[in-house]
């Protein structure tokens, strides 16, 4: 997410014009904020995650989206474009249009420099607001290492973090799993 707010506008403003862009803008609390691109070892992680997920979900009742679903966080009002979400039973939007989903049950961000502590510390808090998100996965790009959060029946948040490749990550609600060597595929560091 950028440092500075670019425009200022309601959230209904926000959504007709971002539906006219070319590219993509969070937006919180009235501000906009451009976003930018993805290094070639961020789209490698993104893709070998989509991979393995939308493999081991193919038969389940989940949909897995890439960057370009648009989440809004109800109770803070963020809307963001997560790295993936996956949504299990049936997908809410905020209108028609269908590009707006409101109950992700998984969130993936694969961290960069300029995201990684806005990933982990605002963003998570307002991912945390969200009733439905069950799953939180932070992947580091320039190591292997990945933490996992689930959270626990009393609303806690449990970690649980990986840095081996041989390491086998299951995602409790969608009753799968991923190494990480399948994650970081292909990823040279």
């Amino acid at each position: 997410m950028s440092i500075q707010a670019q425009l200022h506008m309601t959230s209904p403003e926000y959504l007709e014009w971002e539906r006219c862009q070319e590219s993509k803008h969070e937006y919180f609390n009235g501000d906009i904020f451009a976003m930018t691109g993805a290094s070639r070892k961020h789209n490698l992680i993104t893709a070998n995650l989509l991979a393995g997920l939308h493999t081991q979900l193919r038969n389940k009742p989940c949909e897995i989206y890439s960057s370009d679903m648009r989440v809004k966080v109800s109770p803070t009002g963020l809307y963001t474009y997560p790295d993936i979400v996956v949504v299990c039973g049936e997908p809410q939007f905020e209108d028609a249009i269908l590009d707006t989903l409101l109950n992700p049950i998984l969130i993936v961000e694969v961290l960069s420099h300029s995201t990684e502590n806005y990933d982990r510390g605002k963003k998570f808090g307002h991912y945390r607001c969200l009733p439905s998100l069950q799953e939180y996965l932070l992947v580091a790009q320039d190591q292997c290492q990945v933490e996992h959060y689930v959270r626990q029946p009393d609303e806690a948040w449990l970690l649980r973090e990986y840095q081996h490749q041989e390491d086998q990550l299951q995602f409790t609600v969608l009753d799968c799993k991923l190494s990480l060597a399948e994650m970081y595929e292909k990823v040279i560091w």
